[in-house]
């Protein structure tokens, strides 16, 4: 992806959540040279990931295979471990219309997806089989609102706003927006992009970035290049 297009992206992104009446901390809109300029005191920012996340998922079509987050807290993953510490996470992601984040589960991570408004978000659900390919036999339980529901292997699952559904780790997903664009909360247990992701087709969680312009804001993978402490 070009700098350029991750900085429009940013702009559009950060407007539809304004709209929503959703504001993001502080730390969103620091500069680059805010960052350079930061101490230890806000490790924890660049440490856990926190801020911006753009992705195509390495298939260089983002309005199709794509997705923006913006993780806003987040603990370590040695937390659990120890048993101390922050344990959960807390992201916002925006899905566009039909714009897919492909086929995954989650290792340890057990998560409430929220539609915050706008479209409405579609879900397609697979149990995995022991050798972590798609179950296509056996049904699905999983709750909406805390409610138990049954799918069919590969059904889709529509949450209209104010609608969540809890995925549990092992339980594979891909979700893509229907109508018109969704802004939808992410609830977890502790975030972790490095090792807790299986996709069923393997591909890029992060983009290489070409330097056409100067960033915006930081992405979450910018980091160590402008922070000392990262």
């Amino acid at each position: 992806m070009k700098r350029s297009e991750v900085n429009a992206i940013i702009r559009e992104g950060d407007a539809f959540i304004k709209e929503h009446h959703f504001r993001l901390p502080p730390f969103a809109y620091w500069s680059p040279q805010e960052w350079a300029a930061k101490g230890e005191e806000v490790q924890e920012i660049a440490r856990h990931h926190l801020g911006w996340d753009i992705t195509d998922f390495g298939k260089g079509d983002f309005d199709h295979h794509g997705l923006v987050l913006f993780t806003i807290r987040n603990g370590a993953p040695e937390n659990w471990q120890r048993k101390q510490g922050k344990l959960y996470a807390e992201k916002l992601l925006l899905v566009g219309v039909d714009q897919i984040t492909p086929m995954h589960f989650h290792w340890t991570k057990m998560e409430d997806i929220i539609n915050r408004g706008g479209g409405k978000l579609a879900l397609q659900l697979f149990n995995s089989t022991q050798d972590g390919n798609l179950d296509e036999q056996t049904t699905v339980r999983v709750q909406v609102d805390a409610a138990w529901r049954t799918v069919e292997p590969g059904g889709v699952v529509l949450l209209e706003p104010g609608e969540s559904i809890t995925l549990t780790p092992y339980l594979y997903h891909k979700f893509w927006g229907e109508g018109s664009r969704v802004l939808v909360g992410e609830v977890s247990l502790v975030n972790d992009d490095n090792a807790d992701n299986r996709f069923h087709q393997p591909l890029a969680r992060f983009p290489a970035i070409v330097e056409d312009e100067e960033p915006l804001y930081l992405l979450v993978n910018d980091y160590s290049r402008y922070y000392q402490y990262a």
